[in-house]
């Protein structure tokens, strides 16, 4: 073996007795080897070897739903992409300037419209619908175009400048607004509930390898427990994820801001409405438990 050779001839080229063309052969030809098995591995990282079998791609129909959809028929924009029209230009205008969607590359980055097309069809779908080759087929890309941009997107909308403009606590006009609401479906004694809580469990594809138990939940479901809090508008105005679905809600919810900072938050005589759950406070109203 001409390696094994090389070798032998680099641990002599250390002895003292060597001669010194010996061992300047024996580290040049190390040093070559070295080059050359430095050259093939970028090679194989960068070029395939092998024909590739490519998947012959139909038409997208991602084109259809932006270019006509959107416009002639947003009732069906909305069930492909599960946002109407309006909520779809405005995420677009929030995230359009993000960095994220920049390059460097002489290549530019796919138009962002129909990069947030892909991420909200991905996002708004489950099961056999959601999986990449699914995905991939909807929008005419490939699979790993599908996973880059939804890497993307994610990373606008989880920047902490984009939440906290997205999810803030209403302004006081905003709040009597709710108050009125309730005010009109209830009672007057009940307006100072302007606000309710409650958990959703977020199925997961599959049981995580770490700690996969914790999350498995009582629908017999892995999942994650995300806590929200809205207005009877719907709109939510404080959230907190990260717990396992094994997560009681009560425990879930002291992490949101409401929970933490409900003093500030909340005036004398308001209050959160919340289910049998949560715990029973001054400031949080549930119903009699058995």
């Amino acid at each position: 073996d001409p390696g094994s050779v090389l070798d032998d001839i680099s641990l002599q080229s250390d002895n003292e007795d060597t001669p010194f063309s010996t061992r300047f052969l024996a580290n040049r030809q190390a040093r070559l080897r070295r080059w050359v098995q430095v050259q093939m591995d970028q090679m194989y990282s960068q070029r395939y070897e092998v024909n590739r079998n490519l998947l012959p791609r139909g038409p997208s129909y991602l084109h259809h739903v932006l270019a006509v959809l959107k416009t002639n028929r947003p009732d069906h924009f909305r069930e492909a992409l599960r946002v109407t029209p309006t909520t779809f230009d405005a995420i677009l205008a929030k995230i359009s300037n993000d960095d994220v969607f920049t390059n460097s590359s002489n290549n530019a980055q796919m138009p962002l419209d129909e990069q947030l097309a892909i991420a909200l069809y991905r996002f708004g779908h489950d099961g056999n619908a959601a999986s990449l080759q699914a995905v991939a087929n909807w929008a005419g890309v490939g699979k790993g175009t599908v996973v880059l941009v939804t890497q993307r997107v994610m990373t606008a909308v989880l920047r902490p400048s984009f939440m906290a403009e997205a999810v803030r606590f209403p302004t006081p006009e905003e709040k009597e607004q709710a108050k009125q609401w309730v005010e009109d479906h209830s009672c007057r004694a009940w307006r100072g509930g302007w606000c309710m809580v409650d958990g959703t469990l977020v199925p997961l594809a599959e049981k995580p390898t770490w700690f996969g138990e914790s999350y498995f939940d009582r629908k017999c479901r892995y999942s994650l427990n995300v806590q929200v809090v809205s207005l009877p508008n719907l709109r939510i105005i404080d959230f907190s994820y990260g717990h396992v679905g094994s997560t009681h809600d009560s425990t879930a919810w002291e992490d949101t801001r409401l929970a933490q900072e409900h003093e500030e938050v909340l005036d004398d005589g308001e209050w959160v409405w919340a289910d049998s759950a949560y715990p029973i406070n001054t400031w949080i109203v549930a119903p009699y438990k058995k």
